[in-house]
């Protein structure tokens, strides 16, 4: 089962996301719950990289992925990441809708 922790402040925003384990949902090279999920949190990655010009602090592996956003962001920065962030809890959730059996979403306020 792919579990996805998702941590936000207290304004409601999301400030830190884990990604871990694997759905299962077939053989290795053939499960698209794992590549969907893997597509949408790697946009969202790049997404605040390339596109927001955020320094985040991330790390991926095999079926693991971190992202914290820094502190220090601008008003633009906080805008874009939330956007971002959101967009990819979205389409983790239509994911989610189809396939609840191989993935388990948390959202909580930290």
């Amino acid at each position: 089962m792919i579990c996805i922790d998702i941590y936000r402040n207290k304004d409601g925003l999301i400030k830190q996301f884990v990604v871990n384990g694997h759905a299962d949902y077939d053989e290795r090279g053939k499960d698209i719950v794992c590549a969907a999920i893997s597509a949408i949190v790697q946009t969202a990655v790049l997404g605040l990289l390339q596109v927001s010009n955020i320094d985040i602090e991330y790390e991926i592996d095999q079926g693991y992925v971190y992202l914290s956003l820094p502190e220090n962001l601008s008003h633009n920065q906080i805008k874009d990441a939330d956007i971002i962030l959101e967009t990819m809890l979205t389409g983790i959730k239509n994911v989610e809708a189809q396939y609840s059996s191989f993935i388990c979403v948390k959202d909580m306020e930290v």
